[in-house]
């Protein structure tokens, strides 16, 4: 209910952008979780950039290849998506950062958990990642 409320404070142009956004980041999840790369990878711009331990990738394609490689199609390797929204705030009008828990489930049982950051930016086409520091 505390979230409910607190939302409701929120002026509306905020709520409907954590809204989309959340619902995009969802939206993801659930393809990642099915197996299918390009509804997961939809939600980033295409000059998105990736932060890695080795360094940055740059691009959507970069990162889908990254991932690909890590990944793949066996399910067993991929695991279920979903997320933790732990914070966000509005950059600017076009702008918002978004701080969650990411959390994969294996069907072994196994299961995995980080942090990211994300940094959001308004395009034509939704709310889309500019920005990705996932560890």
């Amino acid at each position: 209910m505390l979230t409910i409320v607190a939302a409701l404070a929120l002026p509306a142009p905020v709520q409907d952008a954590q809204a989309a956004i959340e619902a995009a980041l969802a939206d993801s999840a659930a393809g990642w979780s099915a197996g299918d790369m390009p509804r997961f990878l939809a939600i980033y711009a295409d000059d998105a950039v990736f932060v890695t331990k080795n360094g940055l990738v740059r691009g959507k394609a970069a990162i889908a290849a990254r991932y690909d490689k890590s990944y793949g199609a066996d399910a067993s390797k991929r695991g279920a998506l979903s997320f933790r929204i732990l914070g966000a705030r509005a950059v600017d009008a076009t702008h918002r950062m978004l701080w969650a828990e990411w959390q994969l489930a294996y069907p072994d049982g196994r299961s995995d958990k980080g942090m990211t950051s994300l940094l959001f930016e308004k395009q034509a086409r939704g709310w889309k990642i500019i920005a990705d520091h996932s560890s």
